[in-house]
């Protein structure tokens, strides 16, 4: 048994998201304040004591114990006393780099062995304002975290670049646990539990119209898609066009408005290609998160064809088939972990993984009720439906034209006379015999 010396709930998320079975037994001991000379040494100190609080009351199992605290310019920042205490703590933590810390103590009671251990991770934050951080204290509370923030929640918006492991600053840092059990002869794996698909969620769907199996919650495909959202904005090239953001989130917060999930922040970027501007393409991220290529914006000319292209996208994101494409391919544990938000270069990679899959595509089936409901949202919001027809007889003369790119609505969606047929199947409009022909 994996005992964790900690009530919390960030350490817990972090263990529950890897699949890790573990019990909670906190810690009865105080800890020390230690000097701000050896941030190091404190850390590693209370860590130990708190593992030892815990393995005193245990007969057997593995205890894990944590302590983490800041430290900038020779200053220690721990919990927040108080409000004015926290807003203080993030105003200057804010301005000027600084560095976390996080002790960790592992103790095998029966074999009595104790192993302590200390990871660092720099941190440099975006300068916050006093109202940046009263609006932000109002939706997260500051006083249960190092330094008055969370970076796996709303507060991860405020930092700029971090070096070093991205667990550390939420408060369990992985791979440094992982390490110091293997020094203890067992591994993390030892305590995974074994998925059961009897566990996941039975859902009823509106778009699908039947239950869909789901083992990832809301909050975790917000998560993923926070974490997504970082490697296409890595990758591409996000426009800052004012007058082409204000058209595309005017049209696309009124698809939102009237879709069938609206519990979900939905948001509405503009991406280019480095290597190439001439991509025409859109593609949605689990958790609300729509990117469309800038030469798409020049393609759909009116904004119904814009507003159709977004209601296809939100279609996917209702529908959730990005989260059941992920759950398909990698399992539970892999997909948990891509919901952690992690920067970790290992995640990463896992990241980038994630993003390609949903790149290619969805299968046939998953296009063509993205299509449907793209119509449905599109007439709802006001626009004429009819603009997918138009949007996709525009890219059929641009395929005469030029050549298809790699990445383009050509090559990751259904024949075009297909999305026709099942545009006008839903807007109720009359299907000629050329819309029976597959061919672009």
């Amino acid at each position: 048994m994996l005992i964790l010396a900690s009530k919390s709930k960030a350490r817990q998320q972090i263990l529950k998201n890897l699949g890790v079975k573990f019990k909670v037994v906190p810690s009865l001991v105080k800890e020390r304040e230690g000097s701000s000379k050896t941030p190091k040494k404190t850390v590693q100190m209370n860590a130990l004591l708190k593992a030892r609080n815990v393995a005193s009351r245990m007969k057997s199992g593995i205890v894990v114990a944590c302590d983490t605290l800041v430290w900038q310019k020779g200053r220690v920042f721990g919990k927040p006393k108080n409000l004015k205490d926290a807003h203080e703590m993030l105003k200057r933590l804010s301005s000027k780099p600084h560095r976390l810390f996080t002790g960790i103590a592992v103790i095998d009671i029966k074999k009595k062995r104790e192993i302590v251990d200390v990871e660092e991770t720099g941190l440099v934050m975006e300068p916050l304002t006093d109202l940046e951080i009263l609006r932000y204290f109002k939706k997260v509370t500051p006083l249960d975290k190092a330094g008055g923030f969370d970076i796996q929640g709303r507060g991860g918006s405020f930092v700029k670049h971090i070096d070093g492991c991205y667990f550390n600053v939420v408060g369990l840092p992985v791979h440094k646990l992982s390490s110091m059990l293997k020094k203890l002869g067992v591994t993390l794996f030892l305590f995974f539990v074994t998925f059961n698909l009897s566990g996941c969620g039975a859902e009823y769907n509106v778009a699908t119209q039947r239950e869909d199996m789901l083992i990832i919650s809301t909050d975790q495909e917000v998560n993923m898609g926070n974490s997504l959202s970082r490697q296409v904005e890595k990758e591409y090239i996000v426009i800052q066009d004012p007058d082409s953001n204000k058209r595309l989130d005017a049209i696309g917060e009124k698809i939102a408005a009237v879709c069938d999930r609206k519990e979900l922040i939905y948001r509405f970027r503009i991406i280019e290609d480095k290597k190439d501007a001439e991509i025409v393409n859109a593609v949605s991220l689990p958790g609300g998160y729509v990117y469309v290529f800038k030469k798409l914006l020049k393609v759909a000319k009116s904004d119904d064809e814009l507003a159709a292209v977004l209601g296809h996208e939100v279609g996917h994101i209702v529908a959730r088939h990005s989260v059941k494409r992920l759950q398909a391919i990698w399992g539970y544990n892999i997909v948990s972990l891509l919901s952690i938000g992690t920067q970790n270069t290992d995640f990463a990679r896992g990241a980038q993984l994630a993003y390609m899959q949903l790149l290619t595509g969805y299968s046939q089936k998953d296009e063509l009720l993205a299509d449907k409901l793209g119509a449905r949202y599109t007439k709802r919001a006001g626009y004429n439906p009819q603009g997918m027809v138009l949007f996709l007889r525009e890219l059929k003369k641009l395929d005469k034209k030029e050549k298809s790119q790699p990445l383009s609505y050509f090559k990751t969606h259904p024949y075009i006379s297909q999305r026709v047929r099942a545009t006008k199947e839903e807007i109720g409009e009359h299907i000629s015999f050329d819309d029976f022909i597959n061919t672009i």
